[in-house]
């Protein structure tokens, strides 16, 4: 939110971390079966990992110690091939890991694409788009690396670390009972840490959303910025955010430094605790010298997975938060409701009427934009829609396709309410060119056919109606020319002129105009004028335009007044009555 505070994301106020994974799981159903390979590498690494400080225990006692050599190398191929086999299985391990998780992040990343595709308007309204980037892109990002350090590899450790107890009990009871007696204080730090970094990892995300929304903004209007001179204050408003997403880094890195020197410190402890302790048992020769380095070399192995604890946690905990905002936004219900099949009814391309009646729409609470309005098209006709800016007229077309759902009233196709159609095949009928049109990056064709490759053959005769072929023509690679973003590679009457071939490519039954001239020069419009004459001729069209010279050819004008139909006539009609529209003409032609 720009000059309104720092935006914050809806952040689930309890931590379920069991929960957020369960559902998280039916993400690795696809690929159960490499998750089992996964696990089933896990034990062959422990046991490699835990043989190997037996090996030496036998070589330093039965061998070392005694003076005895004959052995020792096969010992020492032994402890290779050992090395030489965890290598090769932490390698599969990792590979599987990874690629496991490229494949459910590919999913999770299509399935929210899917989902976000589906939502209201009015849900980016008020959404920030920054906000939606962040979770489709690094809250996925997070969960890559939850799969490469913690998930799985968390059962290959507390199957290392279970190993490590079990073995050490079996080697030594009074030692290892000595050695685990830090234990319980390491479990208190770890989940005593554990809800202050959840806490911290959420308000880091939010802040990322924040910093990327405000990035968005300030570089799709960087030519306003530098306009109107506005570099200093986009700067203080962006230093103010980064600033923001830095602060809440730090209480990250501060439990995360503290939880590893915790650990760091307590194994020290735990290797302290073992030589004082273990160096009396073997003055007694109730431990040998080897099995006092197997120890050693147990509880290194057995705080390595510990010591990575905190890294772990980190990976983990944002991978939580991450889960929240992800689900948080699959969760979110904001499409238009959709008919049952048994209400279901199909539009009609041959239909008679469009009817608006008593219709009552406020896009906030009870802020009404429409008022008790009422507007009869039948087909074939040219209807205008006039009036101030702000008065309702894009409302009436936004409400025609179905973009937002009327408060009170209705508007029916030949008598069915359009709640009863289904959003998609009303939209098909209906084709619209805005006053700001949007091109997407690739070709020119495929902005007009919009990658439908059944209208692709329609690409070229539609330029030629609205007589943009004569500038794609003379394009280097003419309809195969490369767009840039927003198409600023193409001047604004160019890019109306495609959006315009575009409106024609899908033949549609009802065109909606919304100031679609004002960006194209007077030549440019003739051309349009002409072209669209023999495209409006046989479909019903709904124009809303402040250049009262484009409509006076309309069939009907209906002049709209703080959200009310005041006044309905052909041009002629209207201009005799010498109401609100008599005097809009007047303004523009004789101020």
């Amino acid at each position: 939110m720009r000059s309104g505070g720092i935006y914050e994301d809806e952040i689930v106020g309890k931590a379920y971390d069991w929960a957020l994974m369960l559902r998280f799981f039916r993400y690795l159903k696809p690929y159960r079966l490499l998750v089992l390979l996964t696990l089933a590498i896990l034990p062959l690494t422990t046991a490699a990992k835990l043989a190997q400080p037996l090996l030496i225990k036998l070589a330093i006692d039965n061998h070392i110690v005694t003076g005895q050599m004959q052995g020792v190398p096969q010992l020492a191929a032994g402890f290779l091939a050992l090395i030489l086999a965890e290598s090769i299985m932490s390698f599969a391990e990792v590979w599987l890991l990874q690629y496991i998780g490229q494949r459910v992040m590919q999913d999770l990343r299509m399935e929210l694409f899917v989902h976000v595709q589906g939502l209201s308007t009015s849900f980016y309204d008020r959404t920030p788009t920054g906000s939606l980037v962040t979770r489709l892109t690094n809250d996925v990002e997070v969960l890559g690396e939850m799969f490469a350090a913690g998930i799985i590899t968390v059962v290959g450790d507390l199957l290392l670390l279970t190993g490590i107890v079990g073995v050490m009990l079996w080697m030594n009871l009074r030692l290892s009972l000595a050695t685990f007696s830090v234990l319980p204080l390491l479990f208190w730090v770890a989940f005593a840490f554990r809800r202050r970094m959840r806490a911290a990892f959420r308000k880091v995300r939010s802040r990322l959303a924040t910093l990327n929304s405000s990035l968005n903004e300030s570089i799709g209007g960087i030519s306003i910025i530098q306009l109107f001179n506005h570099q200093r204050s986009e700067q203080a408003e962006f230093r103010k955010l980064n600033a923001s997403y830095r602060d809440a880094n730090m209480p990250v890195i501060t439990w995360d430094a503290s939880l590893y020197a915790a650990v760091e410190a307590l194994s020290s402890v735990a290797v302290g605790l073992m030589i004082w302790y273990g160096g009396g048992e073997i003055i007694r020769g109730a431990l040998t010298f080897g099995a006092l380095v197997a120890f050693i070399q147990y509880i290194e192995k057995f705080f390595s997975p510990i010591r990575d604890l905190s890294a772990k946690y980190s990976v983990m905990q944002g991978a939580m938060a991450a889960l929240e905002r992800l689900f948080n936004l699959l969760d979110t219900r904001e499409q238009l409701p959709e008919p049952s099949q048994s209400e279901t009814v199909a539009p009609s391309p041959a239909f008679s009427v469009i009817d608006f009646k008593d219709v009552w729409f406020a896009y906030k609470g009870e802020d009404h934009v429409l008022k008790n309005f009422s507007l009869r098209i039948s087909r074939g006709e040219k209807i205008a829609l006039v009036g101030e800016s702000g008065g309702g007229k894009t409302t009436v077309t936004r409400l025609l396709s179905r973009l937002y759902d009327i408060n009170s009233g209705s508007i029916t196709i030949d008598g069915t309410d359009l709640r009863l159609m289904p959003v998609r095949e009303l939209r098909q009928i209906i084709a619209i060119v805005l006053q700001d049109p949007y091109l997407f990056t690739g070709t020119v064709e495929d902005n007009i056919c919009l990658g439908d490759d059944t209208i692709r053959p329609r690409v070229a005769a539609a330029a030629a109606v609205v007589g943009a072929d004569r500038f794609i023509e003379r394009l280097p690679k003419g309809y195969q020319e490369e767009v840039k973003e927003r198409g600023n590679n193409f001047s604004a009457g160019e890019r109306q002129l495609i959006s315009f071939a575009r409106a024609v490519a899908f033949d549609p039954q009802i065109l909606v105009l919304d100031e679609a001239t004002a960006s194209v020069d007077t030549a440019s419009e003739r051309l349009i004028q002409e072209g669209l004459q023999r495209l409006m001729s046989s479909r019903t069209t709904l124009v809303v335009a402040h250049r009262l010279s484009t409509i006076r050819d309309a069939d009907r004008i209906a002049v709209i007044h703080h959200g009310e139909k005041v006044e309905e006539g052909s041009h002629a009609d209207l201009m005799e009555r010498k109401g609100l529209y008599y005097r809009l003409y007047q303004l523009q032609f004789k101020g």
